[in-house]
């Protein structure tokens, strides 16, 4: 159980939706975890671009499962790392005590609920802070590389060989900065495109090339790869094709509205170009909380293989002013708040 004087705890609420400027701090009564849950005392929480379609309620479609007139669940954020706190009937395999991360509902807040299942244990040499940023971030970048062939050397035959050409459009953002340390580790010549003032720490992340687009567009490299993991959407999928290598992939991987149209136009687009297509390969990829990925994450963060980019981390009073960061665009790597 949590303390007897922990019935109301200090969260980020919202009950209308909106930008930034909706999200209020406040004390709600502390929320209690089913059969298959557990309570975790967040350490640190992620803000990652769906926390901001959330917020917003667009597109339109998220608010059939969020509440069609307000949030239904008022306290925003699902990244989270701590500890486990109180545990539901039907859990196995985690205990009071245990240091976790994973998937939460409502982990902009002292305290969050969690399906046992869409967590992880945490090993001590990993920092709350990191560990919440590799969650939803990480399981997109190891979920996108593998449905375009990039598993581990020897993992899946089939698959994209060590030295397979991969680049990532977006290599500074949240998901875009741990694929390109993702597919470094499995032996790929990794392309990353950034703006200058990520070209320097993006090239630490063990990129054989970096690209400045402000000085060189994507379009004009000369370059075919095996794998074009666009994470930005910037450019037309018919476009970014003439990128993809025979035998290739083109991964199509951003919320963003661009000149293909918002999300949902976008996988739409890229399923028919990919029914025409002869020779190479337009996907997409559905990523959801999975305890075994979850563990690899954690595992190579603690070795030091993966090393998450923190641009900023915020007090959970200042809620609001992080989740105006991710949705100004302006953040590189991944922003953290900690109660």
């Amino acid at each position: 159980m949590t303390d007897a004087t922990d019935t109301l705890m200090i969260a980020a609420i919202q009950h209308e939706y909106g930008g930034a400027e909706t999200i209020s701090t406040g004390r709600i009564p502390v929320p209690a975890p089913g059969p298959k849950d557990v309570l975790i005392h967040v350490e640190a929480a992620a803000i990652n671009p769906a926390d901001v379609f959330l917020m917003r309620g667009v597109p339109r479609v998220l608010r059939l499962g969020s509440g069609l007139r307000r949030p239904r669940n008022p306290v925003r954020g699902s990244d989270a790392a701590g500890t486990v706190m109180e545990v539901g009937a039907s859990v196995v395999g985690l205990s009071r005590g245990d240091r976790v991360f994973g998937a939460a509902r409502g982990s902009l807040a002292q305290y969050a609920t969690a399906t046992a299942a869409r967590l992880a244990r945490l090993p001590d040499a990993v920092p709350p802070e990191h560990a919440a940023a590799v969650g939803m971030a990480g399981l997109a970048a190891l979920h996108g590389l593998r449905a375009g062939g990039l598993e581990p050397v020897g993992a899946k035959p089939g698959g994209l060989e060590s030295g397979a050409r991969v680049l990532v459009n977006g290599a500074s953002g949240g998901i875009g900065h741990l694929a390109v340390q993702l597919a470094a580790a499995r032996g790929a010549h990794v392309t990353a495109v950034c703006s200058t003032r990520n070209v320097d720490w993006v090239r630490d992340l063990g990129a054989y090339r970096v690209v400045d687009y402000t000085r060189e567009s994507l379009l004009d490299l000369g370059e075919r790869f095996d794998l074009v993991f666009d994470n930005v959407g910037n450019h037309r999928i018919r476009e970014m094709l003439a990128l993809v290598a025979d035998g290739g992939t083109l991964l199509p991987n951003s919320g963003v509205p661009g000149p293909d149209g918002g999300p949902m136009t976008r996988v739409a687009k890229a399923q028919w170009i990919n029914l025409v297509t002869r020779g190479r390969r337009v996907t997409t990829f559905v990523s959801a909380p999975h305890r075994e990925d979850l563990e690899s994450l954690a595992s190579m963060v603690a070795a030091g293989t993966l090393r998450p980019h923190l641009d900023t981390v915020f007090a959970l009073t200042e809620a609001s002013a992080a989740l105006d960061r991710v949705a100004g665009h302006h953040a590189a790597g991944k922003v953290v708040v900690t109660p």
